[in-house]
Order: C-alpha cells, then structure tokens, then sequence
C-alpha cells in the first residue's frame, strides 16, 4: 500500500484500517468520494440543496486533515490563543441535480491565502460532470470571534495548492 503523501493526524491503527477516509490529494486538489444516501434526498430522491453545503465542509475538513493540519489543535488553548475556522462567505451553483446512490467527488482547491483568510474553490461531480461549483472563503478567528493571522504550519501546508483553482 502506497505512503500517505502527507502526514496524518489520525492515530496510527486508524490510519492503517482506513487509509483513505479522507480522501486523497491529486496534483493541486483533494478529492473526497461520498455515496448519497436516503437521508441527503428530497422526497423526490434528489439532494437537498442545503446537504451539498454539507458535502464541501466535509471536503474541507478533509483536505485540511489530509495535509497535517488537526483542526482540534487549533481550538486547543495549549497553541496559544484558540482559534477555529469559520465560513465568512459562499458562492454556491447548483448546476444538476444529484440522486440517491450517486457517488459524487468533492474536488477541493485553494484559490487564495489572505493574513486570515483562505479562498476555496469546490466542485461536487459525478463522473467527471460538475453538479455543483462553490467558492468558499473561510476566516481563521479567535474564541472572541476576532480574525487570527494564519500560522506558518497551515500557510505552508497550502501554499503548493494556491493559484492552481479552475477558473469558475
């Protein structure tokens, strides 16, 4: 079996079971297979709108964990001041619809670093055809909801994935 490209924060046997619960990175891009289930559909067994917003938090969470990043320790007051990511902002397009039983690709990039900040652009696709194109932005801040300057690990872990985002 092939070595992570990037370390896991995940305890060592789980990262073993599960080598790829969170994804994979490819060139410039995380890309995170979900199956849709029953519960993510409409009464016409469509998604939800509202669950594809879901699906890029967990594209992100993933991207970032794939590249070493623990987002516990960033709340964790033992690095300082606790800080969290938060969504500042989302530009979402809901091109086609996605059923029941699909498997669909959360497809990850960042467009942009700011002191702050990080511009993610996702695209949810079912065989290679985009159903939904979002571009994200994310704030890292503090308890008191203040911005925190990102910190040398994150900016470096990401910086190789800036400027590579698909023109929307």
């Amino acid at each position: 079996m092939a070595k992570a490209p990037h370390p896991s924060p995940l305890p060592k046997g789980e990262r073993e079971r599960w080598p790829d619960l969170a994804g994979r990175i490819e060139g410039e891009t995380h890309v995170l297979p979900i199956r849709v289930y029953f519960e993510d559909t409409d009464c016409a067994g469509v998604v939800y709108h509202a669950n594809f917003l879901k699906f890029c938090e967990r594209g992100r969470s993933d991207f970032i964990r794939l590249l070493g990043i623990d987002a516990r320790s960033l709340a964790s007051p033992e690095q300082g001041e606790p800080a969290v990511f938060v969504v500042r902002r989302v530009e979402i397009d809901y091109l086609k619809p996605g059923r029941m039983d699909d498997v669909l690709e959360i497809v990850t990039s960042c467009a942009e670093i700011g002191s702050a900040s990080l511009v993610l652009q996702q695209d949810i696709c079912r065989d290679g055809t985009v159903l939904v194109r979002a571009k994200v932005t994310v704030v890292l801040v503090s308890r008191a909801g203040k911005p925190q300057r990102l910190g040398a690990l994150v900016r470096g872990a990401l910086q190789r994935f800036v400027n590579q985002a698909r023109e929307t």
